[in-house]
């Protein structure tokens, strides 16, 4: 099921950048930046499939992406900025987040937050939702903004890049490259269960 919801994903993909061009991939990469679960490890090495095939200019492909992505970010973020942490703060116990958990994330945002947000954009799945807590834990709109850029330009050339250089042998290599978006899926879940199991237990106490 897991594979055919996929591939029906990617047959979207293919067709809105084939048909669209760089404007159809920044409408995609805005999507996937606002919280929408599309894999960008197809979409932007199928793009630079097309860059070898000359039907899209690598440099544009890339400032496109990168553009949908800051796109996409802005509202995603003042939905967390704006209603998140409020929600978080009144309900977070329902869904095992302590007062304790918030105190921590803006310490560690203060200390830590712009550029581990800025590394975010550069990592499978967590990139699509990151806007959202930075949103929630108020990062730096005046930094948040251009590292999200920054980040995703790179992302965005290093898959296009190898979307060129895999060529026309793409679509022989995507069903092995999908594979890590199932590892990353599976430990993300494995995660979220230590995570649930030792939130219950200190709520239980408190």
């Amino acid at each position: 099921m897991f594979d055919t919801l996929l591939a029906t994903i990617i047959n979207w993909l293919e067709e809105t950048i084939s048909s669209m061009g760089a404007l159809g991939l920044m409408g995609i990469m805005a999507l996937e930046s606002c919280n929408v679960p599309i894999p960008s490890e197809a979409t932007l090495p199928f793009a630079g499939y097309l860059v070898s095939k000359g039907e899209l200019n690598f440099h544009i492909a890339a400032w496109a992406s990168a553009v949908g992505c800051l796109i996409g970010s802005i509202p995603s973020y003042y939905i967390g900025c704006f209603g998140g942490r409020k929600f978080i703060e009144k309900y977070g116990k329902y869904f095992f987040v302590t007062k304790e958990d918030l105190e921590n994330a803006d310490k560690w945002v203060e200390k830590y937050g712009d550029w581990a947000f800025f590394l975010c954009r550069m990592l499978p799945i967590i990139r699509t939702f990151i806007s959202l807590p930075a949103g929630i834990l108020r990062a730096k709109k005046k930094i948040f903004f251009p590292l999200t850029f920054l980040g995703s330009l790179i992302w965005s050339y290093a898959l296009i890049k190898l979307g060129v250089e895999l060529g026309e042998h793409l679509e022989d290599i995507l069903p092995l490259w999908h594979k890590f978006d199932e590892i990353i899926i599976v430990s993300c879940f494995v995660l979220g269960c230590v995570y649930i199991y030792k939130h219950a237990k200190k709520l239980k106490k408190s």
